[in-house]
């Protein structure tokens, strides 16, 4: 492969503008981060503490290996909505254990008792997704109140997959432990009891369907917490519990030996790694934070690959559309960027490319900064619903991993054709000036009022100018609100917005779990309308 030759200027007015804009998205960035860490009010921390036992975040750090990252998914999953909070009442991200690439899924009980709002449950049936595609076995840290009654008319239906999830990851031989810290109960308390290994700290595990309140209300009984549920009773008596701790950092150490025995399917399939020629901090300055600007995706690809390296395929037909191969930490990956508005010279060569990497079982990679498709008499003559049409069929049938990073803008039929959430990627990540939506803000309001002229016209009535272009600046308003990053990730549209600077390393995580399987490309697709 060729290494990427740059043409940008770092000297030049436009990229010190662009960076000094991306770089207040960063700091936004990083603000909506400080957000995500929070783990209840400081009373609630404080007593934790005078405990001895360990928050949240702890109880990750505790169970990683000590040269391990920790790659959060989900972070922002709530941010918005009237829940609990950005981030939920779960900690939930992938790294190292024993030396096996885990998810790993922490209840933060220090917020109301680690009840399950409606975000929360969003982002734990999307970690289970992922722990399930990539098969890792999954490490619960139990201590939630179970669901959050005042969303039980919104969590009741969906919150059993959770349980049938980890019975149907076990089928598959993905084993699923669980180490429980505190009180666990009613929805709480089907976690361990639907998991492959159950670990119960001692005098601190409280595991029960009802606590003593309610089973006295129900059957007149009187009993308290510990006889009732406690880690003692669930590993004499019940056989709930499979092993039971001396203390918070001994079920740790269970667990990581626990992982230690699984037998690990990973793939071995790396060649030698070689770092970008150019530096990741020139991304700031190369990505546009104006997302109705245009970037080269090339300029992107050369500081996140390896070597800077890419072999690009039909790089003179259908140029709105890069398609190429290069490898990322030692993994070969087929790369799908746009570089403008699809036309049909461009949906056709990315379904071609589609199908090449299928046939050679390379994983997919896509960077999405798309309007969507052009549009027109012209166009509609040449077929480009047909020509459109045959790269969505191609992304559906495609077996074979994918990827998206939605780096710009991401509207209308666009996103369906480059690997949106709908098309079921592994992973799907998002840059913190990003938009998606149907339409552009303007192109809305615009739409809208045309369409309010022409009612106006067939009423035989006078377009009110002035009301129209009223409605029309609070339609882009509500509009610019619904389409930003946060938006999308507030309500689990995304894995995490993330800082364009550290996508190298988040793509390394991904494709290290990707890697934990073996997959196999389609070698048949559905009709290609010609």
């Amino acid at each position: 492969m060729s290494v990427f030759q740059s043409k940008i200027n770092r000297n030049s007015d436009s990229y010190q503008r662009n960076l000094a804009l991306m770089k207040e998205k960063i700091t936004e960035l990083e603000a909506k981060q400080q957000e995500a860490l929070f783990q209840g009010e400081d009373k609630y921390l404080t007593r934790t503490k005078k405990a001895g036992r360990l928050l949240a975040r702890e109880r990750i750090e505790m169970l990683l290996d000590a040269d391990s990252p920790f790659m959060e998914l989900c972070p922002f999953a709530g941010w918005g909505t009237d829940g609990f909070g950005t981030g939920g009442t779960v900690v939930a991200g992938m790294g190292f254990v024993s030396g096996r690439l885990c998810m790993l899924n922490s209840n933060v009980g220090t917020i109301k008792g680690g009840a399950i709002d409606y975000a929360t449950l969003q982002k734990g049936l999307r970690i289970g997704e992922i722990a399930t595609e990539n098969h890792l076995p999954m490490i619960n840290m139990v201590e939630s109140a179970g669901a959050n009654l005042p969303d039980q008319a919104k969590i009741f239906n969906y919150g059993g997959a959770n349980f049938r999830g980890i019975t149907q990851r076990s089928k598959l031989g993905i084993p699923t432990i669980s180490i429980v810290f505190g009180s666990s109960t009613a929805g709480g308390a089907y976690i361990p009891g639907m998991s492959d290994y159950v670990i119960m700290v001692k005098n601190e595990a409280k595991v029960f369907l009802a606590g003593p309140p309610l089973v006295k209300m129900a059957t007149n009984e009187v009993t308290d917490e510990e006889s009732l549920g406690g880690a003692k009773m669930h590993s004499t008596v019940s056989g709930v519990s499979d092993y039971m701790a001396e203390d918070e950092l001994d079920g740790i150490r269970i667990a990581r030996e626990i992982i230690s025995y699984l037998k690990s399917e990973t793939r071995n399939t790396k060649s030698e790694i070689a770092e970008p020629k150019f530096e990741k901090e020139e991304i700031l300055g190369v990505v546009s934070a104006d997302v109705r600007i245009p970037f080269d995706q090339r300029e992107l690809i050369a500081r996140i690959v390896d070597g800077s390296e890419f072999s690009e395929f039909k790089p003179a037909y259908g140029s709105t559309l890069i398609t190429g191969y290069a490898k990322i930490n030692g993994y070969q990956i087929g790369i799908i960027a746009n570089n403008g508005v699809l036309f049909s010279e461009a949906a056709n060569k990315g379904a071609h490319f589609i199908q090449l990497c299928n046939q050679n079982n390379t994983p997919l990679l896509f960077l999405q900064n798309i309007t969507g498709f052009m549009v027109g008499k012209k166009y509609e003559e040449e077929g480009i619903i047909k020509h459109g049409a045959k790269l969505i069929n191609a992304v559906s049938n495609s077996t074979v991993p994918a990827i998206t990073i939605i780096t710009g803008a991401s509207y209308g039929a666009g996103n369906y054709a480059m690997c949106g959430r709908a098309y079921k990627p592994r992973f799907l990540f998002t840059y913190p000036q990003s938009k998606i939506a149907v339409m552009g803000p303007d192109q809305l309001a615009g739409v809208m009022q045309t369409i309010g002229r022409q009612a106006a016209e067939k009423s035989g009535i006078t377009y009110d100018e002035e009301q129209g272009k009223a409605m029309a600046g609070y339609m882009v308003k509500e509009a610019e609100k619904q389409s930003n990053a946060w938006y999308a990730s507030g309500q689990v549209w995304d894995d995490g917005v993330i800082d364009p600077r550290e996508t190298r390393n988040y793509l390394k995580f991904c494709l290290e779990a990707i890697h934990q399987t073996e997959f196999e490309g389609a070698k048949g697709f559905g009709v290609f309308r010609m």
